[in-house]
């Protein structure tokens, strides 16, 4: 995506591409004053400049939201560039009800899902694999690999609840909004997938990935299953 935002205000038909990476995000911080909802008022008033901070302060972050969900950089860059086009159309309409990272997110959310059920049917109907490719193939590390195949297994609900608290750093309200849950819900299912993720990852720290993998395929013996270390990873 190019940084010179202003022009795309007067033309949102295409977002030009530029390259991205998949580095974790940082929270998203204001390089002035204004607040996400203060600019977000400014530019559904016509400020193309508020929305070009907007764009500079969640550019990444969307990005890596989309990315730890989708098996190929490319689409990521797509659904992102569709996420800010969307932003874009929909300004005359923005109403701060809620904070503006929520609403950002729940944008984000709604073009995910869209773009599962359109994989879906071609999977369906155009004889494409119907599971998704494990994104984390393309990890630089096995540890990596290792993690993210764990962050796979956990159940549908709290993976969501695991990767917006750590990776998009949302709080529990902002949580419970997109999702729908109580904030209670959100607590008590993120200690559960925690948990979880603590005990998928164990065997790594007697044994490397690779090993840990090969072993699990092969039967354990009672013998074997004391010798496993019950120190768990911290989180």
């Amino acid at each position: 995506m190019q940084d010179a935002l202003p022009a795309l205000v007067l033309n949102s038909e295409a977002i030009p591409r530029t390259a991205m990476n998949d580095t974790p995000p940082m929270p998203a911080y204001p390089a002035s004053p204004a607040s996400d909802e203060h600019l977000m008022l400014a530019f559904s008033k016509g400020s193309a400049e508020s929305f070009n901070e907007l764009f500079l302060r969640y550019k990444q972050p969307i990005y890596g939201f989309f990315r730890r969900r989708t098996a190929d950089s490319h689409h990521a860059e797509e659904l992102s560039q569709e996420t800010f086009l969307v932003l874009l159309r929909a300004a005359s309409r923005y109403e701060p009800r809620a904070l503006f990272r929520t609403y950002l997110y729940a944008i984000a959310f709604k073009i995910l899902r869209a773009h599962r059920r359109k994989s879906a049917f071609r999977a369906t109907f155009f004889g494409h694999p119907s599971t998704i490719p494990d994104p984390a193939k393309q990890d630089a590390t096995e540890s990596a690999l290792w993690v993210r195949r764990a962050v796979e297994k956990l159940d549908r609900i709290d993976r969501e609840i695991l990767l917006l608290r750590e990776f998009e750093q949302l709080s529990y309200a902002e949580i419970a909004d997109l999702l729908n849950l109580r904030i209670n819900t959100v607590r008590s299912r993120l200690f559960r997938a925690r948990t979880a993720l603590r005990t998928l990852l164990e065997p790594s720290s007697a044994t490397s990935p690779k090993d840990a993998a090969q072993s699990a395929e092969q039967p354990a013996s009672p013998a074997a299953a004391q010798t496993i270390p019950q120190k768990g990873i911290r989180l």
